[in-house]
């Protein structure tokens, strides 16, 4: 298995299952955005992507030319059959660490 995936290359890889034939960069950004509230660089989505792709755990095409984009293609990416086995182990770590904490936290919000 891969090495452990961040937070924000989690996100990238969600937008990609979330937005599955239109994941392209512009539309990852405003995905992670809406979704999780954060004023993100755009930069930082290409860099991630970059960095999943070289892992193995994303790939990319480029889409046919489109006149609302005067012409210019666009670079799609989705998850590799590595990149879902690498993002369910990290969403099924994430899940097995929050079980039960959500009482937890809403009882210790008094103690605070």
């Amino acid at each position: 298995m891969s090495r452990s995936l961040g937070d924000f290359e989690q996100f990238v890889l969600y937008a990609l299952v979330a937005l599955k034939d239109e994941a392209y960069g512009a539309a990852i950004h405003r995905e992670i955005q809406v979704r999780t509230g954060r004023s993100i660089l755009i930069g930082g989505v290409y860099t991630v992507l970059d960095r999943l792709e070289s892992r193995g755990l994303v790939e990319s095409w480029i889409g046919a030319p489109t006149g609302e984009r005067g012409g210019r293609r666009r670079k799609y990416y989705r998850l590799t059959s590595g990149g879902l086995v690498t993002l369910r182990d990290a969403h099924e770590a994430f899940r097995s660490m929050s079980r039960g904490v959500e009482r937890l936290l809403a009882r210790m919000d008094g103690d605070l």
